[in-house]
């Protein structure tokens, strides 16, 4: 799996994209509401560590997330 964190501009928030490893996207959220997302994709558990992942992360970098 990998994560993306992408700038947002203006009004637009910062947002996370998850993708698998074909780069599909899995999940789409806002950086400050990721609760649902990682909900749906049954990573809930997992949430401190993506968060943690995702604040080191400069935006527009791709990483690999071993999960």
């Amino acid at each position: 799996m990998y994560i993306v964190k992408v700038k947002g501009i203006a009004k637009i928030p910062d947002y996370v994209q998850l993708r698998d490893d074909k780069f599909t996207l899995l999940a789409y959220f806002r950086v400050d509401r990721p609760d649902k997302s990682l909900e749906k994709l049954g990573l809930a558990e997992k949430q401190d560590y993506i968060m943690e992942m995702i604040k080191d992360l400069p935006f527009g970098q791709i990483a690999k997330l071993e999960i």
